[in-house]
């Protein structure tokens, strides 16, 4: 029992005194102390290992990120905070027309280029604007990325979780609602925010959504990313995420690069970084250039990119996407569209990431073989007009129409864009994986011919009814 302290404490302790103490320890002790008769016994776990989601658990979170949308609990939550904060229903006319316009001036920066471009959350209605327009995209997505890591084995069925620019908790909310749909395991999280209002949204919505989730969340550290020291912050992190924030921070990437290293120094040996920003052209290729120079400072990529060919990418005319199902529009939302939906509504589920660690574990351990009959990227001026075995990563959803499916790939070599090309009425049962196969998914094709697009200076690799796709087999342990 806790209480037992006692008798190796000189004066007089109550066991709420030394729960204050032992408590912020217990999880990296792997204790749990559990509330009894006023005491608290003190449990010791297992070590942690991966977190086994059940077939239950898979089934209930892939039917909520087919059709995903904010929980009605989260909703009402957030409708309370708003009223908390402008003394007003949350519907009521003055208050919607105030968020719109948070929302127009968000954007509006949001676009801006160079030191003109500045995004921030320091009034109350940026962040009431935040919650109605990018809140609810963003947390989808979030719950998108947390399991995929559980269904690759990188989440923990113990775990401590920091969440970098948590703005009002988007990244902690997520973690929680997952982890109550996978009824196991449990995390802590930690977060880093600058902005008093938005740690006011945080602790209004965060510790009461996550109460019975398995989640325990920390009060935020209020501190500035661009100016964190390494001290601020607890060690042995399991998981950092940065989530559309780098992007939001200014400054040249070196000084990004410096944030991520110097987290990195606080994640576990087998830890992951989370890199997470918006789907547009400038974000999304700066984020690929930001990996790179990780690279460089000796991180190593898990996904969605592979180096099979094991040479660096050239990331800047990398621009590739993840693409989910829509959300389903919270009745906030639905509100403050109107009758401006073109304005105001934001569902699609568009991100760039990137999953980093300190070792060389990767999800596609396939390499090509020495003497393979593949085509590099690369060469594909030298096979212009000819048939050609490729083997490459499929780096998008289907950008094409109902004429033509068109799929962005990769070998991390070419310099120029090059897009798998599959006409609708060329579809067989031999090509059919390209229009199945999973986001950063590496596979052989066998027989496109390359062509060269002048207009958008990239290529085309053809795909015909007789073309054979399949999958590699990985060749590395």
């Amino acid at each position: 029992m806790l209480s037992e302290i006692r008798d190796y404490v000189k004066g007089e302790v109550t066991v709420e005194q030394i729960y204050d103490v032992v408590g912020p320890m217990a999880f990296d002790l792997g204790l749990r102390l559990e509330p009894l008769y006023g005491d608290y016994r003190v449990v010791r776990l297992a070590p942690a290992g991966p977190l086994a989601l059940s077939e239950e658990g898979r089934k209930a979170q892939s039917a909520f990120l087919g059709s995903p949308h904010v929980p009605e609990k989260l909703e009402i939550l957030i409708e309370r905070y708003i009223e908390k904060k402008t003394g007003k229903p949350w519907d009521d006319p003055a208050v919607l027309e105030k968020i719109r316009k948070a929302i127009v001036a968000q954007k509006a920066g949001y676009w801006e280029e160079g030191p003109k471009r500045r995004i921030t959350y320091e009034t109350g209605y940026s962040i009431l604007g935040y919650l109605a327009y990018q809140f609810p995209v963003y947390f989808a997505q979030s719950e998108h990325i947390i399991y995929e890591l559980g269904l690759d084995g990188l989440l923990k069925d113990r775990m401590k979780v920091l969440d970098a620019g948590t703005g009002p908790g988007t990244v902690p909310l997520a973690m929680a609602d997952f982890y109550r749909r996978a009824r196991c395991g449990e995390a802590v999280i930690y977060s880093v925010e600058k902005y008093d209002e938005n740690i006011e949204a945080f602790m209004s919505l965060v510790p009461e959504y996550a109460e019975g989730s398995g989640v325990k969340v920390e009060k935020p550290i209020k501190a500035d990313l661009m100016h964190l020291k390494a001290g601020e912050i607890p060690g042995d992190i399991d998981l950092i995420f940065f989530s559309n924030v780098l992007n939001e921070l200014g400054g040249d990437i070196e000084r990004r690069v410096e944030i991520v290293k110097t987290m990195a120094g606080k994640l576990a040996k087998d830890g992951n970084i989370v890199i997470v920003e918006p789907a547009d052209k400038v974000n999304s290729t700066e984020m690929r250039k930001l990996v790179v120079r990780l690279m460089d400072k000796g991180m190593g990529v898990y996904s969605p990119c592979s180096f099979i060919w094991c040479a660096r990418c050239h990331p800047e005319s990398c621009w590739t996407f993840e693409e989910k199902e829509d959300i389903k529009p919270p009745d906030l939302m639905r509100k403050v569209a109107g009758e401006e939906p073109y304005r105001f509504m934001n569902t699609d589920i568009k991100y760039s990431y990137a999953v980093l660690r300190k070792d060389d574990l990767s999800r596609e351990k396939y390499r090509v073989p020495q003497r393979a009959r593949f085509a590099r990227l690369s060469r594909m001026k030298a096979h212009v007009n000819k048939h050609i075995n490729v083997v490459a990563a499929v780096m998008s959803g289907d950008l094409g129409d109902k004429k033509d499916h068109v799929f962005k790939v990769c070998d991390g070599t070419s310099i120029k864009p090059v897009y798998a090309v599959l006409p609708s009425f060329h579809e067989s049962p031999d090509n059919e994986l390209l229009l199945k196969a999973k986001y950063g998914q590496v596979v052989e094709m066998y027989g496109v011919l390359a062509r060269y697009n002048k207009e958008y200076d990239a290529y085309n690799l053809l795909v015909a009814r007789n073309t054979l796709i399949k999958n590699v087999i990985n060749n590395l342990a």
